[in-house]
């Protein structure tokens, strides 16, 4: 007997030029059950956010060429794309980045020095209305 392979959870975006932490938001996502596309700049974000159709977005603020704050204000712009879930995970921790974020349309604000991963799924799971993880 075929046993169908599970849908997974959502698709994810992972929008971080750190390939480190990249590599392990992408592990635990894709163990958790979601689909997931990484990219490490901005302008790589925009491309793959139209053609990839994600349900939410980790994005970054701090990366070369256009930053988190611009590539946030253009999906906000995008026909398809403005409704999507951003969660911007970010070092820049600053009230000020943090109301401009929201400013500009993000669902969600995390300092990257102020949570563990378990914080960023539980995040990424209220957004997308998905039961909490069942403990390990």
């Amino acid at each position: 007997m075929n046993a169908t392979p599970p849908q997974p959870l959502g698709r994810i975006l992972l929008v971080e030029d750190d390939i480190t932490l990249a590599n392990l938001y992408q592990m635990r996502l894709e163990t958790e059950g979601f689909q997931v596309r990484h990219c490490s700049n901005g302008e790589d974000a925009l491309q793959m956010a139209k053609a990839y159709q994600p349900n939410l977005i980790l994005l970054d603020i701090m990366m070369p060429g256009l930053n988190g704050f611009d590539v946030l204000d253009i999906l906000r712009h995008t026909p398809g794309l403005e409704k999507t879930k951003i969660l911007i995970l970010s070092a820049m921790g600053q009230p000020a980045d943090q109301a401009r974020a929201k400013s500009l349309g993000a669902d969600d604000y995390l300092i990257k020095s102020q949570v563990v991963i378990a914080d960023v799924m539980a995040r990424i799971r209220h957004h997308l209305n998905l039961p909490a993880a069942p403990a390990a």
